[in-house]
């Protein structure tokens, strides 16, 4: 979709707010995808480093076991695997990390489609004014969540529920699941690694 560019310094007859408003709403899904496309290479330099740190840690591991033990080495060993140990509970933290950058991904990816969807929908006089046009977008939107969170969540905004009060929603609807997880003996979120 390509409009002509914005008229707000120079208002002519033919100004209008709608192409004004979809002129900022293409910014901020540049801006969105610009952010994650600067970020994903970041990303992926140290997902590759954290890979080549796992498989280093776990050749210091089996070189140190394959040591004889004597008196001088004995506790140069234990102090060894004791690192080796700390380092890979450190990496799966930042794994865990990860998962979390991931998810930011996906909904970032939610908002610039969402919000390239609404500008399509205003831009278009014969969809603009159309009640069944507006309920399909969100039905798509919608559709697209893979969280039960934020399904709950998009509901309490399209009830008219305020942005503070859907995050609150949202919140305590993590902190059930989590709360059941634990008590089925699930553990928590921490021990799970679940890329999309």
């Amino acid at each position: 979709m390509e409009l002509p560019g914005s008229s707000a310094r120079r208002p002519d007859l033919d100004w209008s707010q709608v192409r004004e408003t979809i002129l900022m709403l293409a910014l901020a899904v540049a801006q969105i995808e610009m952010s994650m496309r600067e970020s994903d290479g970041s990303v992926e330099v140290l997902s590759n480093s954290f890979t080549s740190m796992a498989g280093q840690v776990k050749m210091i591991e089996r070189t140190i076991a394959g040591l004889a033990d004597t008196a001088e080495t004995t506790d140069a060993k234990t102090t060894i695997i004791s690192s080796c140990e700390t380092v890979s509970e450190m990496m799966h933290s930042a794994i865990v990390a990860f998962q979390f950058y991931d998810k930011l991904t996906q909904r970032l990816n939610h908002v610039t489609s969402s919000l390239g969807s609404l500008a399509d929908l205003v831009n278009d006089q014969r969809r603009l004014y159309n009640p069944y046009e507006w309920l399909g977008m969100q039905e798509k939107i919608k559709s697209r969540y893979t969280m039960e969170e934020e399904r709950l969540m998009f509901e309490a905004i399209m009830e008219g529920k305020t942005v503070k009060q859907a995050l609150a929603i949202y919140v305590q609807a993590i902190e059930d699941r989590k709360q059941k997880a634990a008590d089925s003996g699930g553990g928590g979120d921490e021990d799970d690694i679940e890329l999309f």
